[in-house]
């Protein structure tokens, strides 16, 4: 059995990860950000302990071995807790806050559990890390016994906001605030997450659906009369105008609580917005969403007084009608309903599939020009099939076509469910070649697709391991200024995933990014530091900037630099510092005291956290030195 094959490693591996994982989740932004905060706060605090066991030779025995599985059981229930809390409906969460607590403490119980059956004394611990985990277990401890404080103001508001035909504007502003709902991008956000629920679950309950329904159209109002052009784009100031008039709420689609452009009535007598309630019935459901009674059929009969009335609504309030294209869409080849040329896209599809070499340059570039110009094209050139064919060509001897192939793909990763259907089509080596051995174009544009495509955490893991990396750090030292940006952003990007980080550093990394730094006319200083602030949170990471004689360009940084790069050169120093006194020697002769108290003083938040963090660390060594 080889060392990989250790159960022991293979778990204890598992543990870091799943910690890694869960202290690179984004920060909570809503009701239930105060328990999640904490959550993740004690559950980081248990890493010290994995990365020394990683590190142990020695065997677990039974007991140890029960003890951490049970906590790795533990830690993926909070994980998966801690992301569906952050990726849901926020309205939904605040309204059924006692509900969401419960099961943060179901999940708190679980991982106290666990930690009561690990045998501290038996493993291969040193004592400050057994004292630093009993403290973690004890703070678990307290947090199964108290439960956090409801907020009253909260409760308060959502049961008036509830009970009131027209809630008062400060009220329904308050909730906005503190649900984070404050843009018009916010509530599309939210109107998503709400959709999305309701598809998945199989329905709301009834009363529920209505509460958060009617709730959501009082607060999208008020922010859309208060502020009707904060975050739209050019097709939301189209509809709202100058002061939005409010859309009855019989013109909205209860699904996407959008206003409706092709109302349909189902057996139930409801009405709905017809691409939201047939991507309803095309995911299986044989209810009504609105009144949870069974369909008896799922025919669809347009409600053409429905229409008309909109039609005349929107004519006297001087608001455009909703294009063609709805928010639930879910077309499907063949469909009408969208503005491109699907016979077009057949016909360049069949060129790419059985035409000559010339047949499938021009096909290729003709898509890949398609794909740039809208969402609409996108979501057609993916749905006719064109995406495997365009991995397949990524091989191409013909330069031309490759880049042509290449640049197609990226356009459409721009499209979400897009990017999935290239990784799952096997693209990633293939465009990790393309990175390595294609035309300067194509190299360029392999790089941004790789930089799209890792916007999905689980395709950072891929694309390291798929050896993007070091071509990636090749293209940042000898590409043209637009291929050096695009390879700084992937590289930035990837190795917000720990492993990345690593393949990183020991694919030399550190030595062009300190070139970078110091060549203040490049163009690259916000990018280079912005990836050494990243690696610099990782231990070998950090030992590989140290050793780049860093010290002098990050003073004069802090000193000099842009508000963002004064930050990420703390972030840098501060790193360094932590546990080495010869690094803030040479800060401290250097003069970085001075500069550090003015960041302390007018910097960002967290570039005032990290030099007051340093000055705390400078004023240690000087009591050390003269006691």
């Amino acid at each position: 059995m080889g060392p990989m094959d250790d159960p022991k490693d293979a778990l204890v591996s598992q543990l870091v990860e799943a910690i890694r994982d869960i202290s690179g989740l984004p920060e909570c932004r809503n009701a239930s950000k105060k328990m999640y905060g904490n959550l993740v706060r004690r559950v980081k605090l248990l890493s010290p302990l994995f990365e020394e066991l990683k590190d142990s030779d020695e065997k677990l025995g039974d007991e140890e071995f029960r003890g951490l599985e049970s906590l790795r059981v533990a830690l993926a229930s909070a994980k998966e807790l801690l992301r569906s809390v952050n990726e849901g409906s926020k309205l939904f969460q605040a309204m059924h806050r006692d509900n969401i607590a419960g099961k943060f403490q179901q999940v708190t119980e679980q991982i106290e559990e666990a930690l009561s059956q690990i045998p501290y004394d038996k493993l291969d611990i040193s004592e400050e890390i057994r004292e630093q985990i009993q403290l973690v277990h004890a703070q678990f401890k307290r947090a199964k016994v108290s439960m956090d404080s409801p907020d009253l103001q909260l409760e308060m508001d959502l049961a008036i906001a509830q009970k009131e035909k027209d809630p008062d504007p400060v009220i329904l502003k308050r909730l906005s605030e503190k649900l984070q709902l404050r843009t018009i991008n916010d509530l599309k956000k939210e109107s998503l997450a709400f959709h999305d629920m309701v598809i998945l679950s199989g329905g709301v309950p009834g009363e529920s659906f209505e509460k958060m329904s009617y709730l959501l159209r009082k607060i999208k109002d008020c922010i859309a009369m208060g502020n009707p052009e904060a975050d739209a784009s050019e097709g939301e100031k189209g509809l709202i105008k100058h002061r939005s008039p409010v859309i009855p709420d019989d013109f909205r689609c209860p699904i996407s609580l959008e206003l409706m452009k092709d109302p349909v009535i189902v057996s139930t007598g409801q009405t709905y917005e017809r691409s939201c309630i047939q991507k309803w019935l095309d995911a299986g459901h044989k209810t009504c969403p609105k009144t949870q009674q069974t369909l008896l059929h799922t025919a669809l009969t347009p409600n053409y007084v429905l229409k008309s009335l909109i039609a005349l609504w929107c004519e006297s309030n001087g608001v455009e009608l909703p294009k063609k294209q709805g928010s639930c869409r879910n077309r499907k080849s063949g469909s009408s309903g969208s503005d491109c040329d699907r016979a077009a896209i057949a016909a360049l599809l069949q060129k790419l599939a059985d035409g000559d070499s010339e047949q499938q340059r021009a096909a290729a570039g003709e898509l890949r020009l398609l794909a740039k110009r809208n969402a609409d094209n996108r979501v057609c050139i993916a749905e006719a099939g064109a995406i495997p064919l365009l991995v397949e060509l990524l091989s191409s001897t013909d330069s031309r076509t490759q880049e042509h192939a290449v640049t197609a793909l990226l356009n459409l990763s721009i499209n979400e469910a897009n990017k999935g259907t290239i990784v799952n089509a096997g693209a990633i080596p293939d465009i990790v070649d393309v990175l390595k051995n294609g035309s300067v174009e194509a190299r360029e544009n392999a790089a941004a697709t790789l930089f799209s495509l890792s916007v999905v955490d689980e395709n950072k893991v891929a694309i390291g391991a798929a050896g993007a990396i070091p071509a990636l750090i090749d293209l940042l030292c000898q590409g043209t200024p637009r291929g050096k940006k695009d390879a700084a952003t992937a590289i930035f990007n990837l190795s917000i995933y720990q492993g990345n980080k690593v393949r990183a550093v020991r694919a030399g990394i550190v030595a062009p990014l300190m070139r970078l730094l110091k060549d203040a006319g490049g163009g690259m200083v916000d990018e280079a530091l912005a990836i050494l602030a990243i690696l610099a949170s990782h231990q070998e990471g950090k030992i590989a900037i140290g050793q780049a004689e860093p010290i002098p360009v990050l003073v004069e940084v802090i000193r000099t630099g842009s508000p963002r790069n004064r930050e990420n050169a703390a972030a840098v120093l501060w790193s360094l510092c932590t546990g080495d006194a010869q690094y803030l020697k040479m800060a401290r002769d250097l003069g970085a005291e001075e500069a550090l108290k003015e960041l302390s003083e007018n910097g960002t938040d967290r570039a005032k956290r990290k030099a007051g963090s340093i000055m705390d660390l400078l004023q240690k060594i000087d009591v050390v030195a003269n006691p």
